[in-house]
């Protein structure tokens, strides 16, 4: 399954068809423009426990990766793949209707939404109070001078916003349950941002850092927390995605990108 079905040439644009897990789902994503999903996808995805069962709102969720990530490891599992971009929401309707991920797409759905919007319109929008068992989160953490570029769908992607993470996880604190999960994936230097966002609304918080090297420092950190709940942060042993020799992939990353297991041990 190396190209896409006929069935969805005429309707997606130029894109790619892309294994994961092992080729336990497939991702229709861009070929050029807008998001190409991958690690952090992935490492998002597993921050939930192995054990989940409950409605998963993937929010900014491209062509679906994450989310998909998610039902493909935890059998009992929903998601609603929540996309602002019709584009890349229509990337993720193709990923549901590829043939590869028909034991996948009967537990999804695509909601075409922006999350930063509040009280009526979020409603309105399809993203209803305390509907959710868990959240998951891969914003657009970039700032401008870090990522320029000419292509819209793109810098929707990747480029952050004013207020961006107290807008997303305000908008989470409201979906999700009590004592349901949240899980965001950003840069190390914005974990004051992010804790300061969920203060108030979730606890429990847990903070894991990814380093490309054991000698490295880190690039991405992955927060989770449950709403509602009062205990305090907590860091756990950070993630290596490469051995200290080479690019050799390390074990533990090799096995959570893979699916085959989950980012805080649970």
């Amino acid at each position: 399954m190396s190209a896409a079905p006929a069935a969805l040439v005429p309707d997606t644009p130029a894109h790619t068809v892309d294994a994961f897990h092992r080729g336990r789902f497939w991702l229709v994503q861009p070929k050029q423009g807008g998001h190409r999903a991958g690690m952090d996808a992935m490492m998002l995805a597993a921050s939930v426990p192995s054990s989940f069962g409950g409605r998963l709102a993937d929010f900014g969720a491209g062509a679906g990766a994450a989310g998909l990530a998610v039902l493909s490891r935890c059998p009992a599992a929903q998601a609603v793949l929540v996309e602002r971009a019709p584009e890349m929401a229509a990337f993720a309707a193709a990923t549901l209707a590829h043939p590869g991920n028909a034991h996948l797409s009967d537990r999804a759905s695509v909601l075409v939404a922006d999350v930063t919007v509040s009280g009526l319109a979020r409603a309105a929008a399809g993203l209803a109070d305390n509907n959710f068992d868990f959240v998951i989160m891969n914003p657009p953490f970039n700032a401008a001078r870090d990522r320029a570029t000419p292509d819209r769908l793109r810098k929707e992607a990747h480029v952050m916003e004013d207020g961006l993470f107290e807008n997303w996880i305000r908008s989470a604190a409201a979906v999700v349950r009590p004592r349901g999960g949240l899980a965001v994936i950003a840069r190390p230097e914005q974990l004051s941002a992010i804790l300061d966002a969920i203060t108030g609304r979730f606890g429990d918080a847990e903070m894991l850092a990814v380093h490309p090297r054991p000698d490295a420092a880190a690039i991405r950190i992955v927060v989770r927390a449950a709403l509602g709940a009062r205990g305090k942060l907590a860091i756990r042993p950070p993630l290596m995605l490469h051995a200290q020799s080479g690019h050799d992939p390390d074990e533990r990353s090799e096995m959570i990108t893979n699916g085959l297991a989950s980012l805080f041990g649970d």
